[in-house]
């Protein structure tokens, strides 16, 4: 449906920029947890330095609005348990 009004196409073009802006941010910091959990089911070297990119990622998007903060917290609070169990 195409908005007839002048504030509800921009209202559209604003909702595709941030749509676009908020997958880029989602996809960022789903990937960063995803090579920070293959890193300790690996046992890589550098698992510490990918955990932290994981932190930062979903600090950003949880700064952005994108995720809650909470969920962001709970997100890395579940990494750094499985780090702690793998260090074992």
């Amino acid at each position: 449906i195409m908005p007839i009004k002048q504030a509800g196409k921009k209202a559209l073009r604003q909702n595709i920029k941030h749509a676009v802006i908020n997958r880029q941010f989602k996809d960022a910091y789903r990937e960063a947890v995803k090579s920070a959990k293959k890193a300790l089911a690996e046992g890589e070297k550098d698992v510490v330095e990918k955990i932290r990119l994981a932190q930062k990622k979903l600090d950003k998007a949880a700064k952005k609005g994108v995720i809650k903060k909470n969920t962001a917290s709970r997100k890395l609070s579940r990494l750094m348990k499985q780090a702690k169990v793998a260090k074992k």
